[in-house]
């Protein structure tokens, strides 16, 4: 496997910053995207803890607890007017159903803001450990040796979302969720944080800019289709993206119509969303607990898979530019590396973790990062290295050319596309929320910070390399738009052996049988040897 942090610095030594920019944002991500696991298993063992029930069902069973008097369950089957919401004067639209109330108050602990970040959640830390002995558990040996693996975490989501599916279309109110889903709101389109978010998921869910699809496809042949397989992944991650939305909007319109109140105004967007949206469905499945346990064990697979790629992503990237110092030791690296990440993430699973959650989630690894790493990359490649040498290269590798469209989109299209969007966040900025919530200034700032950690690779290098290279002004940028990548074994063998036609594999077959019979390796009489082979 090699990884695809290293290659745009091959390509352009130049921009050997855009690979360190890559493997620092792969870096955050792993760092709390395994958050995400925990929270995951945190419900996966709560399942099994008040069978035949769900613990998150009523708002009776966190009385003295995480239930407030704010808490009201429609399904309980208690009208809103005999409920302690009720009685307390909190309006049917103030409420907040047991499942919400279990998320913020048993799972997350919340504070009211950053500024009171409290203690580690004990209960969290076990889940942390054990979802990074996981994923330590399955990449020590490299992701090519978990084949069957990746197919089961790939394929098992599908069955159970299919199942969800199902149910949650046949929920009342679930037309006006997806509704909601499918009616366009033009006025959207001029807030920054749409045009940021929408490109940067395609390429956070695409893999685009963080290393992880090329050094996975690092372990195919050297005439394997990439372009098939590329066409492939933008249609079943597209299909999936729909699929998802069409059963959380159909059940956001069934939890909208129990409280009487507009779509839009269920939940909250964020992170939270998968862990308020599909705990309710399940209470209406019977047996809850069943489905509750497939729906969590769907949803750790998801989340173990793409942590799995990321962590893959990076420990590749990190032995691609230090090989002889980290490559006899990647074991042990590795298990160092994934202390080194569950230690930095124990601020996310303290009582004011969600929101240094978010915080890391919109500056870390998506939006102004991503988006800056994925525009240098591009320009290395197709204006540096060359979009033509890049398109001749896809045909010597899959045999065909592929359709010049591409060819627009690298050079043109792409570039142009992630410029609107970077000068449009900056033209229409609004500061950082979570719900209702503001962050404070020093948080804003401390986002920024995060993101400049990964951005500013890109500029310094190359400073450094201007400054720190002999030559000439003119020599020493010559020298760094040159590509210095060196083919792998496989494909130089793969590409002399297309290139040799049948004549000339049996020229080579003679002269070697020719050599063989030499008089200074074999005696005069073996010579009888060529004749025979002839």
């Amino acid at each position: 496997g090699v990884g695809g942090m290293s290659v745009v610095g091959q390509l352009a030594p130049i921009f050997k910053g855009v690979g360190y920019s890559a493997i620092m944002m792969v870096f955050l991500e792993n760092v709390y995207y395994i958050i995400v696991i925990t929270w995951t298993l945190f419900y996966l063992f709560n399942t099994f803890m008040d069978l035949p029930s769900l613990p998150w069902s009523d708002c009776s069973k966190g009385n003295g607890t995480w239930a407030t008097v704010s808490c009201w369950a429609p399904e309980s089957g208690i009208p809103y007017t005999e409920s302690v919401a009720a009685m307390n004067n909190i309006s049917e639209a103030d409420t907040e159903t047991a499942v919400e109330q279990f998320w913020r108050n048993e799972v997350l602990h919340a504070s009211d803001g950053i500024e009171e970040i409290g203690e580690v959640q004990w209960d969290l830390f076990i889940c942390l450990i054990v979802a990074w002995a996981l994923v330590y558990g399955f990449i020590w040996k490299g992701l090519h040796n978990s084949g069957k693996l990746l197919w089961v975490c790939a394929v098992f989501p599908y069955i159970i979302l299919s199942i969800l599916c199902v149910k949650a279309l046949t929920l009342e109110g679930a037309s006006e969720g997806l509704k909601f889903l499918f009616t366009p709101e033009w006025e959207r389109l001029y807030e920054a944080e749409v045009w940021i978010d929408g490109g940067t998921q395609i390429f956070f869910s695409y893999g685009v800019g963080i290393g992880s699809l090329l050094a996975l496809g690092s372990y195919n042949k050297f005439h394997h289709n990439c372009h098939r397989d590329a066409i492939f992944v933008c249609c079943v991650n597209s299909f999936t993206s729909i699929f998802s939305a069409c059963v959380i909007f159909s059940i956001l319109g069934y939890m909208a119509h129990q409280k009487g109140v507009e779509v839009g105004e269920v939940v909250q967007s964020g992170p939270a969303l998968a862990f308020l949206v599909y705990p309710e469905v399940v209470l209406a499945i019977a047996p809850s607990p069943f489905w509750a346990f497939l729906f969590f064990i769907m949803l750790l697979n998801l989340g173990l898979d793409t942590q799995f790629s990321s962590v893959e992503s990076l420990m590749t990237g990190l032995v691609d530019n230090w090989p002889e110092q980290l490559r006899p030791h990647r074991k042990k690296f590795t298990l160092g590396m994934t202390v080194f990440m569950c230690l930095l993430g124990l601020p996310m699973i303290t009582r004011g973790g969600i929101y240094v959650f978010q915080l890391m989630d919109f500056y870390a690894a998506s939006g102004l990062s991503l988006l800056w790493c994925v525009f240098f990359q591009t320009i290395a490649i197709c204006w540096v290295f060359g979009a033509k040498k890049f398109y001749l290269c896809i045909e010597e590798m899959i045999g065909y050319r592929v359709s010049m469209y591409w060819y627009v989109c690298w050079v043109f299209l792409a570039p142009a596309f992630m410029v609107f969007i970077f000068v449009f966040y900056f033209v229409r900025y609004s500061p950082i929320t979570m719900g209702a919530y503001h962050y404070p200034a020093w948080g804003e700032v401390l986002g920024f910070a995060i993101s400049l950690s990964s951005m500013l690779w890109v500029p310094g290098y190359a400073i450094y390399y201007l400054l720190s290279t002999k030559g000439s002004w003119s020599e020493v940028l010559r020298q760094g738009v040159t590509p210095v990548i060196k083919p792998r074994k496989e494909a130089v063998m793969a590409e002399e052996k297309a290139r040799l036609t049948y004549q000339d594999v049996r020229d080579v077959e003679l002269n070697i049988e020719e050599d063989l019979c030499d008089e200074s390796f074999v005696s005069y009489d073996s010579k009888k040897c060529l004749g025979e082979a002839l």
